[in-house]
């Protein structure tokens, strides 16, 4: 996994909730591979392989749409991109970290995000 890639896993709400959230990174990672489009899935993931802008301008996130349900969210990749897709969801919801765990090259951290 590259310095810059970035795997996020959501559950909960709906592909417009999902869709919400992958577009608040995309100021911080650059487009993902695809946004999320299947209505009936329970689980979506998208990947962002590029880098948008970097330091706290590059953030993205405000504004960035409501949700309609809680929505858990899994981001893993390097410690510095899950650090950064961390502050740029919470800046963008209203968010409860859930906890991270590490490994040898990479980090996942759980964040509940709420309506």
């Amino acid at each position: 996994m590259s310095g810059t890639q970035l795997t996020v896993t959501l559950s909960g709400g709906g592909a417009d909730d999902a869709r919400a959230v992958v577009r608040a990174l995309e100021g911080t990672f650059g487009a993902p591979d695809e946004l999320p489009a299947d209505e009936n899935a329970t689980v979506h993931t998208a990947t962002f392989d590029g880098e948008g802008q970097t330091g706290p301008a590059g953030g993205g996130g405000e504004g960035s749409g409501r949700l309609s349900a809680p929505v858990t969210v899994t981001v893993q990749g390097s410690p510095e991109a899950v650090r950064r897709a961390s502050d740029t969801l919470t800046r963008a919801f209203t968010a409860r970290d859930d906890g991270a765990a590490s490994g040898d090259q990479e980090q996942e951290r759980e964040l509940l995000l709420e309506p």
